[in-house]
């Protein structure tokens, strides 16, 4: 019992503390009263961040939008009307400054969209001065232009004008229907993709989880980034387990790979766009190793799956050696991604289905 306990403890601090790794992502979201920010925002992150009177006021022009349990926090302009902009830009300035130097890191602003629509086919001066002040507080800022149908040259001349920006992408967050002499055609969405790939570009390795965890699955781009975030948390968590394993270390001391594993799972739960709860992810790690968060290796020696891994240890001394704790530990992380591909990939921005991964997950392990 006293074991079971101590494993569950040391399970429910892994993922804890992988939560807390995650920190937040903080995007600044500027345009016109119009543009479509809400929608774009909805369109990229899970969750239906953006709805009308969801978010709390930051100064008159700006408020901020974020959920419990989601990682990335949104600083959305009400609108960058020319009679009010020079507040705006004022308040936003004061903004970034104060959380620039902010002690929590979590408070900072690493990336800034600035939406133009595109059926003015002209930059205004607000929008100008907006970008060179995102610019000079080196916020890195990407320009989506919004409601996209036919550039005809636009977007080259929007990256002229505003050549401190990072980025210029056209986009079309949702379905639109046309009637054009009586025929009906539908313009499919467009651009997220560059958009998530281009944000994903600008943001500190640390927050790459974060931002994962916040994509919507619906998008291509976004899946991508989930997956190739989950197979670097393999990648770490498989060459931990080795160097624990490198002595290597006796059958009965396997239990100092439950922690490596449990946060190997929690990270990439976390990833694929889990709620940062710590119940729901406990739940869904100590079900996948086990009621007392054992270890792979005691199940793996019950079932004689270790003779499937090279330099599984020897025989005598009764120990585990590297090779075999990251070949292991690289089948549990490898199972896991494959199990919550297939769930996002069946249902794209659906909200992950604990109960179905579980399941799932019982199924496809070998051991």
């Amino acid at each position: 019992m006293t074991n079971m306990v101590t494993d569950n403890n040391t399970a429910w601090q892994s993922v804890h503390d992988a939560i807390q790794d995650a920190g937040k992502i903080n995007i600044i979201v500027a345009g016109k009263t119009g543009v479509g920010k809400s929608t774009l925002i909805n369109s990229i992150f899970r969750g239906e961040l953006a709805r009308t009177g969801s978010g709390k006021p930051v100064t008159q022009k700006t408020e901020e939008i974020s959920k419990d349990g989601h990682p990335v926090c949104i600083l959305d302009t009400k609108g960058l009307e020319l009679k009010d902009y020079q507040e705006i830009i004022d308040q936003l300035a004061s903004i970034i400054d104060e959380r620039t130097h902010h002690h929590d890191a979590d408070k900072h602003i690493h990336v800034a969209w600035l939406c133009i629509h595109e059926d003015g086919r002209r930059v205004e001066q607000a929008e100008i001065e907006l970008c060179r002040m995102f610019a000079e507080k080196q916020i890195p800022v990407i320009v989506a232009i919004t409601k996209s149908r036919a550039d005809n040259g636009f977007r080259s001349e929007v990256g002229q004008i505003l050549s401190m920006a990072s980025a210029v992408v056209s986009v079309r967050a949702m379905e639109e229907l046309l009637d054009e002499d009586g025929d009906q055609i539908i313009l499919k969405p467009r651009g997220i993709d560059d958009l998530i790939i281009n944000t994903a570009k600008l943001l500190p390795e640390a927050k790459q989880r974060a931002y994962a965890n916040a994509l919507n699955s619906r998008h291509a781009a976004a899946t991508k980034l989930k997956i190739d975030q989950a197979n670097r948390e393999v990648n770490i968590a498989a060459a931990a387990a080795g160097a624990v394993a490198a002595t290597p270390i006796p059958f009965a001391d396997a239990v100092a790979l439950v922690p490596i594993q449990v946060s190997m799972l929690a990270k990439i739960g976390v990833t694929f766009g889990m709620e940062l709860k710590s119940a729901t992810l406990t739940t869904l790690v100590t079900s996948t190793l086990g009621a007392s968060a054992a270890t792979l290796i005691g199940r793996a020696l019950v079932t004689g799956v270790l003779k499937l891994f090279p330099g599984a240890g020897s025989a005598v001394g009764g120990t585990i050696a590297a090779t075999t704790a990251v070949g292991l530990t690289k089948t549990l992380g490898n199972t896991y991604i494959k199990v919550l591909t297939a769930f996002i990939e069946d249902n794209p921005g659906a909200e992950l289905d604990i109960e179905l991964i579980k399941s799932e997950m019982k199924k496809k392990m070998p051991f």
